[in-house]
């Protein structure tokens, strides 16, 4: 039985960063909490540990997994021709459930899948997880479940859907929020909503101003 760290005492999330960052490095795959539902995700650098990742959930490479950042400095190392409008959004909703997808630098040495040339990013608003990803840098992250089935609120749901093929388990206690993050494609003039989620579409165009978005 893979173990599970209590991250919420100091001792246990301690503990619970070192073993998580630990199997990253192995390219292993850690359950962790974001600001939305449980996340199952690994060095986004380690290829085999990302297509670790989609056969866990029973998800084929036409459907590559988001990138979590530590911080929003680390976005401009990912992607390119980010659009004000982007920067706008950033400013708005980052540390937060929103996930933009932006045109990748095409210098990096990863593969996420069929991305085309493009890489979703967030910068989750969980101390847990942005204190991984502090010590491990960016990691392809997607939603703790198998493809089909309801993500995962608790840890306890997350083992019963992907067991032993994740290595360590961080438990911060039931997620406070069952909605997904809010999907924007930012590759073009005017950002387009792949899925409506935490972030409701009314406060995007309260930052973009009268901006139409593309649906």
């Amino acid at each position: 039985m893979s173990p599970v760290f209590d991250c919420t005492t100091p001792e246990g999330l301690a503990k619970g960063i070192a073993a998580a960052a630990e199997a990253v490095r192995r390219g292993r795959l850690v359950v962790l909490p974001t600001d939305t539902v449980y996340g199952v995700g690994a060095d986004a650098f380690a290829p085999d540990a990302v297509a670790a990742v989609l056969a866990a959930k029973g998800r084929g490479r036409e459907m590559p997994p988001p990138v979590l950042i530590p911080t929003v400095q680390t976005l401009d190392g990912l992607a390119t021709q980010v659009p004000v409008y982007a920067r706008d959004l950033i400013r708005a909703f980052w540390p937060g459930p929103m996930t933009l997808v932006l045109v990748a630098q095409s210098s990096l040495m990863w593969d996420l899948g069929d991305t085309n040339g493009t890489v979703a990013v967030r910068m989750p608003k969980n101390d847990i997880t942005l204190g991984l990803l502090d010590v491990v840098g960016p990691m392809a992250v997607t939603s703790a479940n198998v493809s089909g089935q309801t993500p995962a609120r608790t840890i306890a749901e997350a083992q019963t859907q992907l067991g032993s093929a994740v290595s360590v388990y961080l438990d911060a206690g039931p997620s406070s929020d069952s909605l997904p993050s809010t999907i924007l494609d930012c590759t073009g003039e005017a950002p387009v909503i792949l899925r409506a989620g935490a972030v409701a579409v009314g406060r995007v165009q309260e930052v973009l101003g009268e901006v139409e978005l593309g649906n």
